[in-house]
């Protein structure tokens, strides 16, 4: 009897040392926190497109989109690529949420400045925003990344981008000394070479102070094939070329690192200048 009774207790405490081991590994409620990068997703994909992630893969796969000037198209820049630009420079920032089972989510952009060894943990820029806009106007370098938390019940999953860098180049400002407005398709219209100018206001006055025409960075335009070409003034004044003669340009723009531009100049209008064959061939402007 006292045998039975010693193996008997022997096999109780067998029985009660698995049910804890079970326990502990299955318990519900157990918080699962994993942190997913880009690099880790790229690596585990093997044959999968940088950045992609499936269907049933939980994360984002954020994209930056701008325009920009220097190549007159769309410009698509995915985490760990970069890209150069001019400004102001509009971002869209879209983050491509992945979320096969459908857990609450949030999202956080951050923007920093990479001067002085900045870093995501002091961002200039921060948005909650699954999907938003901002604008940069300072030159320098730029990280930009996506975090992701995911909640469902006590469950966390936390997703982290690879940074998109973005470098916006200092500004430069030149203006010419004069044009012909004659229609023979050779310098027609007063243009400035600009490069990250985030300010401009640019007025032209006759020699009696009488002001012209007037032109600011969103009135003006663009030449095509020369991004950094600006049309200030087409040499008309209500409707009609004006005469030939001296005019006179106040200009002040500020460009991308703080340069202030400031020019008092006189330009020349000659519009019975043509090139044809080396000479020179009338044909006037009137008032």
């Amino acid at each position: 009897m006292k045998k039975k009774t010693i193996l008997f207790f022997i096999f109780s405490c067998m029985i009660f040392a698995w049910a804890c081991t079970q326990d502990d590994e299955g318990t519900p409620g157990n918080i699962t926190t994993s942190k997913q990068t880009r690099a880790e997703d790229s690596e585990e994909g093997g044959d999968k497109e940088k950045g992609s992630l499936s269907d049933d893969e939980m994360g984002a796969s954020p994209i930056v989109e701008f325009y920009s000037i220097d190549e007159e198209d769309d410009v698509t820049v995915s985490p760990g690529e970069s890209a150069t630009a001019q400004a102001p420079l509009a971002l869209t920032l879209t983050a491509k949420v992945s979320n096969p089972d459908n857990y609450k989510y949030i999202c956080e952009w951050r923007i920093w400045s990479t001067k002085d060894n900045g870093s995501e943990a002091n961002p200039l820029i921060t948005r909650f925003e699954e999907n938003t806009t901002c604008t940069l106007t300072q030159s320098g370098g730029y990280g930009i990344k996506l975090y992701v938390t995911f909640t469902q019940d006590e469950d966390t999953v936390e997703y982290e981008s690879d940074p998109i860098s973005v470098v916006i180049s200092e500004s430069k400002l030149t203006s010419p000394d004069g044009f012909s407005p004659n229609n023979d398709s050779i310098n027609d219209t007063y243009r400035i070479t600009a490069q990250s100018i985030v300010k401009l206001d640019a007025k032209f006055f006759n020699r009696w102070g009488e002001k012209l025409h007037s032109a600011t960075l969103e009135t003006a335009q663009h030449v095509e094939g020369e991004p950094n070409k600006l049309v200030l003034w087409d040499g008309k004044h209500k409707g009609k070329v004006v005469p030939d003669g001296v005019y006179f340009l106040h200009l002040e723009a500020t460009g991308s690192d703080d340069v202030k531009y400031k020019y008092k100049k006189a330009i020349n209008v000659l519009t019975g200048y043509t090139e044809h064959d080396g000479e020179n061939e009338g044909g006037g402007g009137s008032e």
